[in-house]
């Protein structure tokens, strides 16, 4: 027989979904990935299709298996998810009664800016930890039960279920058997109590604000447990899911962040700072995110989070819509081959600003045009995009006390040298990049393996890491210079 010591990871992106498999020391054996489709039925709509991205799901694993040597070797199943993005399903069917709402979606921004009228942000931050945007799942829920014909009175009669990608898959992989989600997703749909153990769990407070009803949310458990069995139809055997979690915090368990001051960047669609903060539950008051950063059943961490709506989205908009490169790579050399950005910004504000502006109705612009700009002053004016709202992030973090020394950088476009080297630069700190890069489903795949009990969380956290330093080089007039023009091109797209 076969000896079962490989971990199947899902990873659950906004664009694509992916299957990898891990051997027992974390090495990838497998990969398997289709993309997903998304739509943007309205200005600031963003949805995708709840059976698409289970059926595409089901087919990457599938493969990965497969390729991995069979179901045979296979310990059990890792989950981590695009989050806040919202799905409302039939208990009977397992049918979404509406298409998923996206994170990036921006529909129920009125509604977010009446209860700000009404005087509600600040208890709603007191008690999640999070502040109002439609960014997170509450409204979404709100908008698909007041949309849909008679889904409010089936919510009220337990008919329907909610969940974040994760509980959605997990659902569908244990044949509607169970409805769990782990506590970093549950900490991001405004409805969730925030704190590690006891101290968090669902608010009724809050779930009376968003008028949902509390028999709608899954059950929350940490991050490595036991979520249930897969239907063994599925594999042709069953496999335990022994872990779940938020990308973003997946990934500062993959970048092995388990420390207080410990910090991780992952660019990916968007971009997410996250910081590991300790045991205590941090209260932001520059317009941060609190957060969990992770559960275990021995403990966890609480973190501060920042979020930049539109990373690499920049990349695929100046490839797909304007036409200016043929593909992500070529963006480095692109880049590279000018003396400046010729007095070029863009503030890519095309879903709103995140933290720490947190604008929905903001949207992008390009700034410092001239004669002499060139299709190459564009490109390199979005991937400086990203560098500049970095420093926007960790200006917050520092004013918050939560000072970040180096930046572990993950995600796709990590990948691109010159940005690296950029973002060293503007940010003026190191920036560490791993030779694997993978660190979302990484961190998924260490949660599964704890509770396996193959790992302890100190093993992980001090485990030697393979990568790239970059150093800053950049002038200080220089740095300065560049940063006045990205403030001055936001206070343009503010205004």
């Amino acid at each position: 027989m076969a000896t079962q010591d490989r971990l199947l990871v899902i990873d659950e992106g906004t664009t694509s979904t992916r299957a990898i498999v891990f051997d027992h020391g974390f090495a990838q054996v497998a990969l398997a990935q289709q993309d997903l489709t998304l739509a943007y039925p309205e200005d600031g709509w963003v949805e995708q299709d709840g059976e698409e991205i289970w059926e595409r799901t089901l087919a990457v694993c599938r493969e990965a298996i497969e390729t991995a040597g069979g179901v045979s070797q296979i310990a059990g199943i890792g989950i981590t998810n695009q989050r806040e993005t919202t799905l409302v399903w039939d208990r009977t069917t397992g049918k979404p009664i509406a298409p998923a709402i996206v994170w990036q979606d921006r529909r129920t921004a009125r509604v977010c800016e009446a209860m700000k009228a009404e005087g509600h942000e600040a208890a709603v931050q007191a008690e999640t930890g999070l502040l109002l945007d439609p960014y997170f799942s509450a409204t979404k829920i709100g908008w698909i039960l007041d949309s849909v014909d008679g889904a409010r009175a089936r919510s009220e009669a337990g008919e329907l279920a909610f969940g974040t990608v994760e509980s959605f898959l997990i659902w569908k992989l244990t044949g509607g058997q169970v409805h769990a989600s782990d506590v970093t997703n549950a900490s991001r749909t405004l409805l969730y109590r925030l704190g590690l153990g006891k101290e968090g769990g669902w608010s009724e407070a809050m779930a009376a604000l968003f008028k949902v009803p509390m028999g709608m949310l899954p059950e929350v458990k940490p991050n490595a447990a036991d979520f249930g069995m897969s239907d063994e139809s599925l594999f042709g055997a069953a496999l335990p899911i022994l872990s779940a979690a938020g990308d973003q915090q997946s990934a500062l368990v993959g970048q092995g962040c388990l420390a207080p001051g410990m910090a991780k960047i992952t660019y990916g669609t968007g971009a997410f700072l996250v910081a590991n903060t300790g045991a205590e539950r941090p209260y932001s008051q520059n317009r941060l995110l609190g957060t969990v950063g992770y559960e275990l059943p021995g403990g966890g961490a609480m973190a501060l989070e920042g979020s930049i709506f539109n990373a690499g989205t920049v990349v695929k908009w100046l490839r797909d819509d304007l036409g200016l490169i043929d593909s992500a790579e070529e963006t480095e050399s692109v880049a590279a081959g000018l003396k400046g950005n010729g007095g070029v910004f863009i503030v890519p504000a095309f879903t709103g600003l995140g933290a720490p502006h947190w604008n929905a109705d903001a949207r992008g612009t390009i700034s410092g045009l001239t004669r002499a700009t060139t299709a190459a002053h564009l490109v390199r004016a979005g991937l400086e995009s990203a560098a500049y709202q970095t420093l926007d992030l960790l200006e917050a973090f520092e004013a918050d006390g939560a000072g970040i020394r180096e930046l572990r950088v993950d995600g796709g476009m990590v990948a691109n040298d010159w940005l690296m080297q950029f973002l060293a630069d503007i940010c003026n700190r190191p920036v560490l990049r791993p030779d694997y890069r993978e660190m979302t489903a990484l961190g998924a795949a260490a949660l599964a393996a704890m509770q396996l009990g193959w790992l302890a969380p100190k093993e992980w956290q001090d485990r030697p890491v393979q990568g790239i330093r970059f150093e800053p080089k950049m002038a200080d007039a220089e740095r300065k210079s560049l940063i006045k023009g990205w403030n001055d091109a936001m206070r343009r797209t503010l205004a």
